[in-house]
């Protein structure tokens, strides 16, 4: 059992994993030295532990103590180089334009021309009366640092996290809640669940329900040889397709290859013309998607085909959304050969109907009996599949009326998972507002507004708000009835007030995995000082070379003013820049900081603030980079040796980027200066600068955020249907549902299962 790694996934959920009982904790007994010394380590990192957690430590071994604290430091990026590109940088450089262009010619015609200067380490000669280079740690006309940093501010923090007891029990109870999830689980889950996968035995009695987290442990399986209980979670051929692709190309989503080429090529793109790689991306992606599978892999593959529980019929009308890509499988796992051997007749019977194409499509019934203007057939046929159903409801309505469309989904909503229910009633306000821009976000990183449908313009406001109500009263009563269903002994419930301030995560597919805790995309964390410092770290495991990532923020001002602080603006009201890095030094990364001042900013009349990183170098956004933000009621230190302004006990909350990221920038948080509060959401756009990040599509993401329903109010519903007491103290509750519980949002979502 590999420790580090349940460590690294218990503080996800803000616990330390140890390897004992707790019964057999004393809770009499005094902390010893090693403890105390070790909880003020945690405590320099801004956490502090519980008083369980505190006497459990007394069981443990100082090297256990040690490991612990090394994996804190890890998650945290104490050992990284958090130094920027200015010393001091509070204090702007005064560098402008005409620095940059002045060193440009003098770069160009040399000191033969009578520009007289410093040569840096880079070759750059820096001419006199430009930049102040006493103030920078590296170049300021390339961006490369010389200079790395060995420490980092500790203890600033004015507000601990408080870290409690993880078993193996617990651990365990992640791992199937996990399995178990109700709903698809975003980049921190899945990282989890792989890492856990590893260590902890598969569980006989959990059922995997979601197609996307069964390819984790398919793979799994696969992994470990037992190729027929992993056929077992396989029940449709696109299953079988969906694990291929997964192993082709790390992704759980089926991509089809065009769209993965041409991301590609827009992925690499530079608006510089002589850095644009997007042909050769283009050129690679389609070598990496060739497909070449040995034997082994094709008779696998074989027998779980032949063993599909359906019939040749519906497996080829399975298959036919992605016929192209299944001709290609088919050939290159040589299923035809495979079908004429000895007991593989279902596999036989499956390829001569799905190449004669003698089947019909349901889809293709529906649009049929919808372009005929068919009402009682369309809704016939749709009853037949209630998830599709649901998938093109509010369309429906505003083609067949919303009485008639209403009744016939009302007979299949028991039939419906609850998380197709509940972004029902998520997204009808905004669906039936012919104002309001909706979002699509594929996998890809690209974020698409999508204009009101047409057909609103045919009803009335009043029409339109009366369409969006009925389905929020369906999805109630829809909702009331599944949690008055569930036989419970319970009387009395808490509701942490936290809770009403998070939304119900459905719907919302993010990349990012979140190592130091968990958090629900939409949670409002309240700035506690007059400043907030975003921070951005990358570089961490690659060898010195160009790599260039920018940290960036937008500020709202009065009357669509717009102000910005990036690269190429490194102050603007209310908002700092520490210096724009376009290199990297060897193995420890680099850094660059905003920071934001409050008072400055209510003083503007700012509304919002607009976090954003991007890859200004081709490609897309560095794996293990890093970014969030600090804050806390004290002062924040910038040192003036080395600009070092990073705090680990300041962290409110921090990202990693993915390995298998797709997006070449990202909105990361939005800072609400009214209300002092910070949203966290993740909107990945693909533009090498802040610019690219449409305005008008984040405004449309934090008004979907808003209008989500809390998981407050969710077990408001839960509460009222078994006729549960509200209490105000968790340990006076039959039920209690805390902050705590709701940092694991797998066991969130079996509320909606």
């Amino acid at each position: 059992m590999n420790y580090k790694t349940l460590t690294q996934v218990a503080l996800r959920y803000r616990a330390v994993f140890l390897d004992i009982s707790r019964e057999n904790i004393n809770m009499q007994s005094e902390a010893s030295a090693p403890v105390m010394a070790f909880t003020a380590r945690l405590r320099e990192n801004g956490f502090a532990v519980s008083e369980q957690l505190l006497h459990a430590l007394n069981a443990v071994s100082v090297d256990r103590l040690a490991e612990i604290t090394a994996c804190v430091n890890e998650v945290m990026g104490v050992d990284l180089n958090w130094a920027p590109l200015v010393k001091g940088w509070n204090v702007p450089t005064g560098e402008s334009v005409t620095d940059h262009l002045v060193t440009l010619l003098a770069n160009i015609f040399g000191e033969e021309a009578g520009f007289k200067g410093t040569t840096l380490p880079c070759g750059h000669l820096i001419p006199e009366g430009t930049f102040p280079l006493e103030r920078y740690n590296g170049c300021p006309f390339c961006g490369r640092p010389f200079v790395t940093a060995g420490f980092v501010y500790k203890g600033q923090g004015s507000k601990l996290k408080e870290l409690r007891l993880f078993t193996l029990d617990d651990m365990k109870q992640v791992f199937h809640s996990l399995l178990a999830s109700a709903t698809p689980l975003d980049g921190t889950q899945k990282d989890s669940l792989s890492l856990l996968l590893r260590e902890l035995p598969l569980p006989e009695t959990v059922s995997v329900t979601m197609k996307e987290t069964a390819m984790l442990v398919v793979k799994q399986l696969v992994e470990q040889g037992r190729d027929e209980e992993a056929g077992a979670l396989l029940k449709t051929p696109t299953d079988v397709l969906r694990y291929l692709w997964y192993e082709k190309t790390g992704y759980v989503q089926i991509i089809e290859p065009k769209t993965l080429m041409l991301h590609a090529d827009k992925l690499y793109y530079h608006m510089w013309g002589p850095l644009d790689m997007g042909a050769e991306a283009l050129a690679e992606m389609k070598m990496k998607l060739m497909l070449k599978y040995d034997r082994k892999t094709c008779l696998r593959v074989a027998k779980w085909l032949n063993a599909l529980p359906v019939s040749a019929a519906q497996a080829a009308e399975n298959m036919n959304p992605k016929r192209g890509m299944w001709v290609r499988m088919i050939r290159a796992l040589r299923l035809g050969e495979y079908s004429r051997k000895s007991g593989f007749g279902r596999l036989a019977e499956l390829l001569d109907v799905f190449y004669k194409q003698s089947y019909t499509t349901w889809q293709g019934r529906v649009d049929k009996a919808r372009a005929e203007n068919n009402a009682a057939q369309t809704l016939a046929l749709l009853k037949e599949r209630p998830g599709l159903f649901a998938r093109c409801l509010f369309a429906t309505m505003l083609r067949f009326g919303s009485d008639k469309v209403l009744a016939a989904f009302e007979e299949v909503t028991d039939q419906l998972p609850a998380r197709l229910l509940l972004s029902l009633g998520n997204a009808a306000d905004a669906y039936f507002d012919t104002e309001q821009v909706r979002l699509a976000r594929p996998i890809t990183g690209v974020t698409h507004k999508i204009m009101p449908n047409r057909l609103l313009a045919l009803y009335s406001k009043a029409d339109r708000e009366a369409m969006a109500d009925a389905v929020n009263a369906l999805y109630k009563t829809s909702m009331t009835r599944r949690f008055a269903a569930r036989p419970t002994e319970s009387k009395t419930i808490y509701i942490d007030p936290a809770l009403y301030n998070i939304p119900v995560s459905v719907g919302d597919r993010s990349a990012t995995v979140q190592d130091a805790s968990c958090a629900l995309m939409g949670t409002r964390f309240p700035v506690e000082g007059d400043a907030v410092r975003l921070f951005l770290q990358w570089g961490k495991g690659l060898h010195a070379q160009p790599l260039d990532m920018d940290l960036s923020a937008r500020v709202s001002l009065p009357d669509g003013k717009i102000e910005e602080c990036a690269y190429y603006s490194l102050n603007c009201v209310g908002a700092k820049h520490s210096g724009d890095i376009r290199s990297i030094p060897e193995m420890v990364g680099t850094a660059e900081y905003i920071e934001l001042s409050l008072p400055e900013l209510e003083a503007a009349g700012a509304t919002y603030v607009t976090f954003t990183c991007n890859a200004y170098s081709t490609g897309a956004l560095s794996p293990n980079l890093v970014v969030g933000w600090m804050n806390s009621s004290y002062p924040m230190k910038i040192s003036e040796k080395k600009g070092v302004a990073y705090d680990p006990s300041c962290v409110q909350h921090m990202v990693r980027i993915s390995e298998g990221n797709l997006s070449k920038g990202l909105v990361f948080g939005i800072l609400d200066v009214a209300k002092r509060e910070i949203v966290w959401l993740e909107m990945p756009f693909t533009a090498q600068t802040l610019r690219g990040a449409d305005s008008e599509s984040v405004e449309a993401l934090l008004r979907r955020l808003e209008s989500k329903l809390s998981i407050g109010q969710l077990l408001d519903v839960k509460a009222a249907a078994q006729h549960l007491t509200r209490v105000e103290q968790p340990e006076a509750a039959d039920e209690a549902y805390t902050y705590e519980w709701a940092l694991n949002p797998a066991e969130v979502t079996q509320l909606l299962s």
